[in-house]
C-alpha cells in the first residue's frame, strides 16, 4: 500500500504541475484514486502470495540444495 500512496501522490503532483503549466483546471476523482489503490493492493497481494504458495510446495532440503 505504500507504493499505492507514493503512486497516487506522484500522480497528483504531476497533474498539478501539468495543470499549472498549461492553465488547465485540475480534476482528480476519488474513484480514480480508489481504483489506483485497488490495483496496487491486488498487485502486492498477488506478487506476495504467489511465490510464497509455490515455495510452500517445495521440499525444504531440496530447495536449500538447489
Amino acid at each position: 500500500m505504500i507504493g499505492g500512496v507514493i503512486g497516487v501522490g506522484l500522480g497528483i503532483a504531476g497533474s498539478l504541475g501539468i495543470a499549472f503549466a498549461s492553465g488547465w483546471p485540475l480534476r482528480v476523482w476519488p474513484d480514480a484514486i480508489a481504483v489506483a489503490f485497488g490495483f496496487a493492493g491486488a498487485i502486492g497481494i498477488f506478487f506476495g502470495v504467489y511465490p510464497a504458495q509455490r515455495a510452500s510446495l517445495l521440499d525444504p532440503i531440496e530447495a536449500l540444495r538447489g
